[in-house]
């Protein structure tokens, strides 16, 4: 059987990524600051351990408290500023790759919710997701 493989990077190709096996997690983020980062009512995100993803390129950072205290980190192409991803290289132990910048967006299968008690009554929760968390579980 072969090893997934997932790519995908921004709208303009400058950030790219390439991430090897499976996720650890797919789902929808439906918190205040998910919202505005992506102007939608959600942010599709999947997560990685560091060692399974190597990104391409250059990244301009956006920091900003995050909801479980700490830092929540996102990063942007330079160029075009398409969100791709959550992480700091060379020091998270795990990224969150926001499924929209896939190659292949048939890849993404959610199975989680989160943060769903700020989900706006427009943004509806697709059937593949079973687990659904008022907060990030813990």
């Amino acid at each position: 059987m072969n090893e997934a493989h997932y790519t995908g990077g921004c709208l303009c190709g400058a950030l790219r990524y390439e991430a090897k096996g499976a996720p650890s997690f797919m789902g929808h983020c439906y918190c205040g600051d998910c919202r505005k980062a992506s102007g939608s009512g959600f942010i599709p995100f999947m997560s990685f351990p560091a060692s399974a993803i190597r990104f391409m390129g250059t990244s301009k950072i956006f920091e900003a408290p995050a909801l479980r205290g700490g830092v929540s980190t996102r990063n942007f192409c330079p160029n075009c500023s398409s969100i791709v991803f959550g992480g700091i290289i060379g020091k998270s132990d795990s990224f969150t790759i926001y499924a929209g910048s896939l190659d292949d967006p048939t890849q993404f299968k959610p199975t989680m919710a989160i943060f769903n008690h700020g989900r706006p009554d427009w943004a509806m929760l697709p059937a593949s997701v079973t687990a659904v968390f008022e907060k990030m579980p813990g």
